[in-house]
């Protein structure tokens, strides 16, 4: 069954938006219907998704990827925006597409395209840059980018440290490594003040809790038992 028509999973996944005071309007979410669709009714270029993962695609993988968008927009709706995250507080500095349209966000690893692909879809003005050495992914998202015209999405078929992309305001991945290997890789490529931003489990992070350079946001995903967390860290130092 196409996602385009899957109630359940579309139900699922609206009330978590909805949960966190997001809506998505009707267009933006028929393209992350549309992605769904493509990695998991694809099979030229691989393995791209489990069995398993592909029955609650939008509720496991395209809920997920859309974590630090949710986040970007709760926080403005926060009185105490002064704690507000660095990276979200640039992010919503401004509601205009001109201010939006001069930031850079490269994501590592990004395999089949989570979360680069749905946050490059919910937010048109950012540019965003899907980096993945892996020849058939590079060929897969190639495919989804010009099938979805996201035209603010460029596709990088090298390794972050070999792909030249530096000065980024953001730079993000997902469950690729530890935190601390997946920072020593991306603080290079970061502008001054720019921002890490990873998705990882929970467990896997919570030594971090102390740390006054990390900033984590605790979160749960539909019908998912584990807690989640968004992960930040500035370049400050």
């Amino acid at each position: 069954m196409s996602y385009r028509t899957n109630k359940a999973q579309q139900d699922l996944l609206n009330q978590f938006l909805s949960g966190h005071g997001v809506q998505l309007s009707e267009e933006t979410l028929d393209k992350l219907y549309q992605f769904a669709d493509l990695v998991v009714d694809t099979k030229e270029y691989g393995n791209l998704i489990s069995a398993k993962d592909s029955e609650k695609f939008l509720s496991r993988h395209i809920a997920d990827s859309l974590v630090p968008y949710i986040y970007m927009r709760q926080e403005t709706r926060d009185e105490k925006r002064e704690n507000m995250p660095e990276f979200l507080s640039s992010l919503v500095s401004s509601e205009h597409a001109s201010v939006l349209s001069s930031k850079r966000w490269a994501d590592m690893g990004a395999g089949a395209g989570c979360p680069v692909f749905p946050l490059a879809i919910a937010m048109p003005n950012v540019q965003f840059y899907a980096v993945e050495p892996r020849h058939m992914r590079v060929n897969f998202m190639q495919m989804v980018k010009e099938k979805l015209h996201l035209d603010n999405l460029t596709v990088v078929g090298k390794r972050f440290e070999t792909s030249g992309l530096t000065d980024l305001d953001f730079i993000s991945c997902r469950a690729l490594s530890t935190f601390e290997n997946d920072w020593e890789r991306a603080k290079v490529g970061l502008k001054k003040d720019g921002t890490f931003v990873t998705l990882k489990s929970f467990n896997n992070i919570a030594h971090l809790e102390n740390d006054p350079k990390v900033h984590i946001q605790k979160y749960e995903l539909p019908e998912e038992e584990q807690v989640y967390a968004l992960v930040t860290r500035g370049n400050n130092d």
